[in-house]
């Protein structure tokens, strides 16, 4: 069960992925971007890896892909500002992703096709275990980051109090 949610899973990835790059709208683009990080963020989960998913969620699909819609909404990305690209460097383009396919399909030939293997299904990547250990074997430094972001904290608001008045 858990394979064919993996390759689902994968080939939703993969699509969004190309529907990135071949998309025309920039704004589109980024949208597809956000539900392939979803998908990898569902990667993640199938890995018994939660705390690299909530990042991977708050981080990439969070701040990232606002800054990314903030930029293009800025920048105003249109037709008429699009620079057309010489034959030469279209024709490149297509042979250099030529021979990646080739590539990959001379990987793909290679394995032998067998059962995934990889880690055996832990705990490792429970916040459980990550906050145990976090605060058993690294309180110290922990604390120590905590009170340098703090103070950096205190010190940008006080730069930015002081550029107003």
């Amino acid at each position: 069960m858990s394979h064919s949610i993996f390759y689902l899973l994968s080939f939703v990835t993969l699509l969004f992925a190309l529907l990135v790059v071949f998309a025309k709208n920039p704004i589109h683009s980024a949208l597809y971007m956000v539900m392939t990080f979803f998908s990898i963020t569902c990667h993640y989960i199938l890995l018994n890896a939660q705390f690299l998913a909530i990042v991977n969620f708050i981080v990439y699909m969070g701040a990232i892909m606002v800054l990314i819609l903030f930029a293009m909404m800025f920048l105003n990305l249109g037709k008429e500002t699009e620079v057309q690209k010489p034959i030469y460097l279209k024709f490149a383009a297509v042979i250099a992703a030529g021979l990646l396919m080739l590539t990959i399909f001379a990987a793909i030939k290679k394995t032998d096709g067998g059962e995934i293997s990889g880690l055996p299904i832990n705990d490792i990547g429970l916040v459980k275990n990550l906050g145990k250990t976090l605060f058993k074997d690294f309180l110290l430094p922990f604390e120590i980051i905590s009170i340098l972001l703090l103070s950096a904290m205190v010190g940008s608001v006080l730069l930015a109090k002081r550029e107003i008045n």
